[in-house]
């Protein structure tokens, strides 16, 4: 890993949480994440289970966490298993953990080797009740491919079939979403990161320059502050192509008088930041762009305000979407009859900006919670307008990450990275 040792007290009190929420004589097992194949002996790059690295801090493949308060053996009410490290290893793969080093990282005092895996769990079953496996249950979640959880669930309730069966979905859902100070200290630094790469860019970026240097630009600056890179797949759209709300191909060749939408952010210790800025290639904005920009920042700012504790989702969108409409109305791209004669169930507005205002962030770039819930404190959302026009050529998408406070607006992550357009223009032509 590149980033510091996080501190212990983070995981320690997120088991605490967990299993002040579990049924009585129940024990909950939460896997690592598989190392996945391409082909031959070519594997993609480890990216820990968000869960398990929550509850432990363990950032390593074939490691199981089982959490079991009520456990009879104090011994067995926290217990992790890694993988044995030897010699061997260390030469051919890199250090592994050792139990002290996996101790000093997740606060758990019994670890085993993985190997002690069955008789270990065999003694804990003898003495509970329930089961908590962990599934996937995200509202975004689309899975084809059976992972390591799965397959150990399968294990285990074939092995143990007279065992009754509990969710720790729902629980991790309400949890994470709400952060600790920790959390955020290490959100705040994944958009400082972020922020460095931006102002890069903005000195780099010209008429000629292709979507994939500033895909290069922005990743030096990332992994030389200790980033893994990006915290999802960079969108880098050049003029028309930020009509595509996904593009990801970053092939294009940036002209003068095209905006470039940058979707691009960097994570730190698994923490996502998500920003969105779009910048003139040019170095200044048409006097249309710069309508229509302004407008995007607009409703930016107004949504921003309306982020605080009892709101909900739902209707927060539903009030952003009347702010958009009156600035459509006013940039001519709608008229009074296209909103009189709207359907309900898809606004006028939609036609350009077809996409929600606010996600969840955190150790996911669309992190848990539950959105029927009202919001609360501690909550990290993304706030993400955009006015998308393919028949003028271009498209504009604003986007940072805030912290819903007590009371009064929420606290901008990304408060310090440059946004309004005379800032932006200030700063590529200097």
């Amino acid at each position: 890993m590149k980033y510091d040792l996080i501190d212990s007290q983070l995981f320690i009190k997120n088991r605490k949480n967990f299993m002040a929420q579990m049924k009585p004589k129940s024990l909950a097992v939460f896997n690592s994440n598989d190392i996945y194949p391409i082909s031959a002996d070519s594997t993609m790059p480890f990216e820990q289970h968000r869960d398990i690295f929550y509850l432990s801090g363990i950032d390593q493949e074939e490691s199981i966490l089982i959490l079991f308060p009520d456990c009879p053996n104090e011994d067995l009410r926290e217990v992790l298993f890694v993988r044995e490290t030897n010699a061997h290893i260390a030469v051919w793969e890199g250090e592994k953990l050792t139990k002290q080093a996996a101790t000093k990282t997740s606060g758990i005092k019994t670890i085993y080797w993985l190997q002690d895996l069955e008789k270990v769990l065999f003694e804990m079953s003898t003495y509970a009740d329930t089961f908590y496996i962990n599934t996937n249950e995200h509202y975004r979640a689309s899975v084809e491919t059976e992972t390591r959880e799965n397959r150990f669930t399968k294990w285990l309730l074939a092995k143990y079939p007279a065992h009754s069966v509990a969710k720790s979905n729902p629980i991790l859902q309400q949890l994470r979403s709400v952060k600790d100070a920790i959390e955020l200290d290490l959100m705040q630094h994944a958009c400082n990161i972020t922020e460095k790469g931006f102002r890069r860019l903005l000195h780099f970026v010209k008429p000629g320059v292709w979507e994939y240097e500033i895909e290069a630009e922005l990743l030096h600056e990332f992994v030389r502050n200790r980033s893994k890179g990006f915290a999802y797949t960079p969108i880098i759209a050049s003029g028309n192509n930020a009509n595509v709300l996904h593009y990801i191909e970053n092939n294009k060749q940036c002209k003068d008088g095209d905006l470039i939408l940058l979707d691009v952010a960097a994570e730190y210790a698994n923490y996502a930041s998500d920003l969105t800025r779009t910048i003139p290639a040019s170095g200044r904005f048409s006097d249309r762009q710069k309508a229509v920009y302004n407008a995007v920042n607009y409703v930016k700012k107004e949504a921003t305000k309306m982020l605080v504790p009892g709101v909900l989702w739902k209707q927060y969108h539903i009030e952003v979407g009347k702010i958009m409409t009156s600035e459509l109305l006013q940039l001519g791209l709608l008229d009074k009859a296209d909103v009189q004669n709207e359907d309900p169930k898809w606004p006028a507005y939609k036609k350009y900006f077809m996409h929600g205002t606010s996600h969840h962030i955190g150790l996911d770039t669309h992190d848990y919670g539950l959105l029927h819930e009202p919001m609360q404190p501690n909550m990290v959302f993304t706030v993400e307008p955009g006015i998308y026009i393919p028949d003028e050529g271009f498209g504009i998408r604003l986007e940072d990450d805030v912290v819903i406070q007590e009371k009064g607006e929420p606290f901008n992550l990304m408060q310090d990275i440059p946004i309004e357009a005379e800032e932006i223009e200030d700063l590529m032509n200097s």
